[in-house]
């Protein structure tokens, strides 16, 4: 009889087991998507309410649900590369160094057999001037070197005929730009030219970490800030512009994410890794499902949006929770994923399948009897 009273113990055991609530990891679909309040009227009729609205994505919901707010937009504008002159412009605060060449014997600048003349260095004043003898102040900012050397030479010639001069310029910071962080090496780098791309001069500070997460380019220009990833900028070369002086260059990680929770393969919270990020992309991110655990057709995307973007006439969300269902079983539905794009702050739940507690049950039923025997 004490073999049957095991089976008996161990049966009972099982079914406790299975009518009490097992630990879950996460929660049935209809739990996750149980009414807020119940109400029993006096009529004996049952009146549900709900904070959410749900929406199913698939081939036939699609088109609406992308028409939606999209709370990931990046709000920066770019600048498209516009080709300059390859020369540097002169600006205030450039050194300039002149060398003046005269074949006369009795020089007004060099001594007896002396046919160069250095003359000291000179910065560019803040009125774009410099002081050249036998010239006087002479403006040459928006000059280019070349340029400057011959406005420089015409006006020495009246005074010393034969003079030729040698014009080497060292720029300033007016024609400097900063790369601030998101490099190897962070500095100010001169401007040798004016056709400098920027891709070129991430590339003076050492380039781009790659464990960098879809690193973001910002471009502070005067009082205006433009944007893009990188990853775009290395994808369309029209779209590797021109660095100006004075610009500042920041790179930074992705600073958007989404939570994954429930019976998928890991509970994060997951950065970005490319500017657009679907369902599915975000199921492959996070590891997929839970073997065994999670609910395949029961994959919840949880998004809320803000009062003001809520709508009536389907433009925009009926409210602002919503919970996106999506049926990972089907062909339909896994295109669908591919299609819908996760929304930062999103998310990704995987419910609870209900043959997770049978196999529980199973494995606790199989360990009692392996104890038995």
């Amino acid at each position: 009889m004490l073999p049957h009273f095991r089976y008996f113990l161990a049966a009972m055991l099982c079914f406790g087991l299975a009518g009490c609530g097992l630990p879950r990891g996460a929660g049935f679909q209809a739990e996750v998507l149980a009414a807020s309040s119940v109400e029993t009227k006096d009529d004996g009729t049952v009146e549900r309410t709900y904070d959410f609205s749900v929406f199913e994505v698939t081939r036939e919901t699609l088109p609406v649900l992308q028409s939606w707010p999209d709370l990931g937009a990046r709000h920066y504008r770019w600048i498209s590369d516009r080709q300059a002159a390859t020369s540097m412009i002169i600006a205030p605060g450039d050194k300039l160094q002149l060398t003046v060449w005269d074949a006369e014997e009795n020089s007004l600048l060099s001594g007896t057999g002396q046919r160069a003349t250095p003359l000291q260095e000179v910065e560019v004043s803040a009125n774009g001037q410099i002081f050249v003898p036998y010239i006087g102040n002479l403006k040459v900012s928006g000059m280019a070197p070349e340029t400057a050397r011959q406005r420089i030479e015409e006006e020495l010639t009246m005074t010393i005929p034969s003079a030729q001069v040698q014009l080497i310029s060292a720029p300033g910071r007016a024609n400097t730009a900063n790369i601030v962080t998101g490099v190897t090496a962070p500095g100010i780098y001169p401007l040798e030219y004016r056709n400098v791309k920027l891709l070129d001069f991430l590339s003076l500070g050492g380039g781009v970490p790659a464990d960098l997460v879809n690193p973001q380019v910002r471009l502070a220009r005067g009082s205006n800030v433009y944007g893009i990833s990188y990853d775009r900028l290395l994808s369309n070369p029209a779209l590797d512009t021109t660095v100006r002086g004075g610009d500042r260059i920041i790179v930074e990680p992705e600073d958007r994410t989404f939570l994954s929770l429930g019976a998928t393969g890991t509970q994060a919270i997951h950065p970005f890794p490319q500017d657009e990020v679907s369902a599915l992309d975000a199921m492959a991110i996070v590891g997929g499902v839970n073997p065994g655990r999670a609910n395949p057709e029961g994959i919840l995307v949880l998004r809320e949006y803000d009062a003001s973007q809520v709508r009536t006439d389907g433009s925009g969300p009926p409210m602002d929770r919503v919970v996106f269902t999506l049926d990972l079983t089907s062909a339909d539905g896994l295109f669908s994923a591919a299609q819908f794009d996760i929304q930062p702050g999103d998310l990704v739940y995987g419910t609870e399948s209900a043959l997770g507690s049978a196999f529980t049950v199973l494995n606790i039923f199989n360990t009692v009897s392996t104890l038995r025997n």
